[in-house]
């Protein structure tokens, strides 16, 4: 355990979950394997920076989702802290809570391939890479070797570590826009997302047209 037992790791996982799905879940379940985490706390956000909100589902109908979804799982835990602060959500806001929250223990943030090439984007990056290690879990077919230290626009030596801390995970093609879309057609969303979070979907009318 290389001393792992005094510094325990906790991943943290932020995104809308509009609504949580299985990728999701299987995410965080490669992180925990990859990196060796104690557990992963997932933070839906308030209002994302990057996406627009018009088809957000309400933040308590989201928190509840989730509730749902990692009900049972001793390594999921949920944070309602972006719900609660409101306005945009910023990562780095929210680690430093976590931080606070949790002194003494190494912190992870989740995020996936699409958002790496983001990073530079993001308020205050280098605070939040002194803070906690970004780690990226890619799907299969993310091409690596053609990501460049160059195409992350990051000081050194940011661009080879968070390079360095990216794993292949497992191919799961679900997106909760295309499970938004489905509801809305009128299509079954089974096997996408876990059973009690379909049927909360189903009870509280969520993404219909």
């Amino acid at each position: 355990m290389d001393g792992l037992s005094h510094h325990p790791r906790l991943g943290v996982f932020g995104g809308t979950f509009n609504p949580v799905h299985l990728g999701h879940l299987i995410m965080a379940q490669d992180a925990i394997e990859a990196f060796d985490l104690a557990r992963v706390l997932f933070v839906p956000c308030a209002r994302p920076p990057h996406k627009p909100g018009a088809d957000l589902a309400p933040a308590q109908h989201r928190l509840s989702m989730l509730e749902t979804a990692i009900e049972g799982d001793l390594r999921f835990e949920l944070s309602d802290m972006e719900i609660q602060r409101g306005g945009t959500s910023y990562t780095i806001d929210t680690m430093r809570a976590v931080a606070a929250d949790h002194p003494g223990v190494e912190l992870f943030f989740i995020i996936g391939a699409d958002s790496l090439v983001e990073l530079h984007l993001w308020r205050d990056i280098e605070a939040l890479l002194r803070l906690c290690r970004i780690v990226t879990i890619a799907r299969p077919g993310v091409n690596l070797e053609a990501l460049q230290a160059k195409d992350l626009k990051l000081q050194d030596p940011w661009p080879e570590r968070l390079r360095a801390d990216v794993r292949i995970g497992h191919l799961v093609n679900v997106s909760s826009t295309d499970i938004r879309y489905r509801i809305a057609e009128g299509m079954s969303i089974r096997y996408l997302v876990p059973p009690g979070v379909e049927m909360y979907i189903a009870e509280h009318s969520l993404y219909r047209r």
